[in-house]
């Protein structure tokens, strides 16, 4: 591998990217709009709306809407720490690079495992929602029943291929499944406000009284999962157009319409059903409150197609969170801490390819796993696989909105706006008191009230942070030369 070393003419740090030669990514096929599509997809907006924003409403009220827009403005000053590192730290490895650049070395290892195993959670878990969604899509259309696990199974297959293709093909199919997400919730919206909502289409869910309530603070911790993934715009640096414009950009895009979209989207249902009832409705129909809404006020076509891009809006988040898997496996391979050959590239799709199929060999075991064992794909495939995924990603954020604090105020000579520094501060306590938040509440996202499961769920996101630590120790005493190379830094 070849390296350019940028010089920090401020301090001796230094970064290390990938020259422009036979082994590195694709270059500049990457624009602002691909890497906004990419990271929202992730996301999964319409599954949040149809799946999640029911159990929001039913516990947050009338006020639940407001909570999305919270998370986005608290995201939005982790954004402004976090675009102004990518300026000074360009390194492929997003959280893991960043965090050490500022925290040391030890900490960066800590988080390139977190940031592994936390996407990977998320990942690999969506596939018992896949299978469930597609599976009852396809008994709901033609009366034929065909187990989860041959859907997900099947997706695992897709995903593979689309990420071989390299990140240019995939950006193409995700700003096709986006938009065609966007226009079903615009379609519906629009039926809901011709008609006037229930009761008269009403502001009720942005008034003070009904978002500072404890409903409101319970469900911030859904509300910020439902951003899940716009941070990696930063791993797709190497294969962007101008990426000292394009990332920034194509961040504050991602968190600006998930803000708004979520907002919107789920003051659309409130207005469907009426300020007044719309939290005792979503309780009898959390798992289908969208659903009914569709049949309502557009009809029968409009709930088929709901079905059918439901299945799409989480394929698309996990090619999404494939992607941003196979660049950190990536990053961690050309630092010398995993295997070497999962920094291989392909010869001409210059994709991460060898990466690609160890994270779907992991995401087959595990789902057949839980197939042989007949376990429930939602209840324990996604939920127990996701949470701490959840829990490890908001970790990283409040760990990466820390290291820009100390990163700054350690190099005073930067170029850096005034703001930064007090918006990664408030960032980070904001972070904080979400993780407190998500994981004082955990049985909200569980399902269960057995504080035994729901703890170690919880425990896995820091003992994997602290394994990573631990291990960064052994690697500085017995290959002291990879120590050097773990963050993408060189460190002296």
């Amino acid at each position: 591998m070849t390296f350019v070393k940028l010089e920090n003419t401020a301090e001796s740090m230094t970064t290390s990217v990938p020259s422009d030669g036979p082994d590195g990514l694709k270059k500049n096929v990457l624009g602002t709009s691909s890497i906004a599509f990419i990271v929202i997809s992730a996301a999964a907006p319409l599954t949040i709306v149809a799946g999640i924003a029911p159990l929001a409403i039913s516990i947050g009220g009338v006020g639940a809407p407001s909570a999305y827009l919270i998370a986005g403005v608290v995201l939005a000053l982790f954004a402004i720490g976090f675009m102004a590192m990518t300026k000074q730290v360009k390194a492929l490895g997003g959280f893991y690079s960043y965090i050490t650049a500022a925290l040391g070395t030890h900490a960066g290892l800590g988080a390139g495992l977190l940031a592994i195993v936390s996407y990977n959670a998320l990942q690999i878990g969506l596939y018992g929602l896949l299978g469930v969604q597609a599976s009852g899509a396809l008994a709901t259309f033609t009366g034929i029943t065909v187990p989860w696990w041959v859907f997900a199974l099947v997706g695992v297959g897709l995903i593979y291929l689309l990420g071989y293709r390299g990140i240019d093909v995939g950006a193409k199919v995700l700003v096709v499944l986006l938009t065609l997400e966007t226009v079903i919730v615009a379609i519906l919206a629009v039926a809901v406000l011709a008609a006037g909502g229930a009761t008269g289409i009403t502001v009720d869910s942005f008034a003070p009284g009904t978002v500072f309530t404890p409903g409101v603070a319970v469900i911030l911790g859904f509300a910020f999962a439902a951003f899940m993934g716009f941070e990696s715009t930063a791993l797709y640096r190497e294969e962007a157009k101008n990426p000292d414009q394009t990332v920034p950009r194509a961040t504050y895009i991602a968190v600006g319409f998930m803000a708004l979209f979520y907002a919107f989207a789920v003051w659309i249902l409130v207005q469907a059903f009426g300020s007044a009832d719309v939290q005792a409705i979503a309780g009898e129909h959390v798992a289908d409150l969208a659903f009914v809404a569709m049949q309502q006020y557009v009809g029968d076509w409009g709930v088929a197609l709901m079905y059918i891009l439901i299945v799409t809006s989480i394929f698309a988040s996990q090619l999404a969170f494939h992607n941003a898997i196979n660049r950190y496996a990536l990053a961690l391979s050309r630092d010398g801490v995993l295997p070497a050959r999962l920094g291989t590239l392909h010869p001409t799709q210059r994709s991460p390819y060898v990466a690609g199929s160890a994270q779907s060999v992991v995401a087959v075991v595990i789902i057949v796993v839980f197939a042989a064992l007949n376990l429930d794909p939602y209840l324990q495939l996604l939920i127990w696989v996701n949470t701490p995924g959840v829990v490890g990603i908001i970790m990283l954020q409040a760990l990466t909105s820390a290291a820009v604090i100390v990163f700054f105020l350690r190099n005073r000579g930067l170029t850096r706006r005034w703001y930064v520094v007090p918006s990664a501060t408030l960032a980070t306590l904001a972070l904080l008191g979400v993780t407190l938040l998500v994981t004082s509440g955990m049985e909200l996202l569980t399902g269960t009230s057995d504080l035994l499961f729901n703890g170690i769920l919880v425990a896995i996101a820091p003992v994997t942070f602290v394994v990573g630590v631990i291990a960064a120790g052994r690697i500085k005493k017995r290959r002291p030369s990879a120590y050097a190379r773990i963050g993408g830094l060189s460190n002296d």
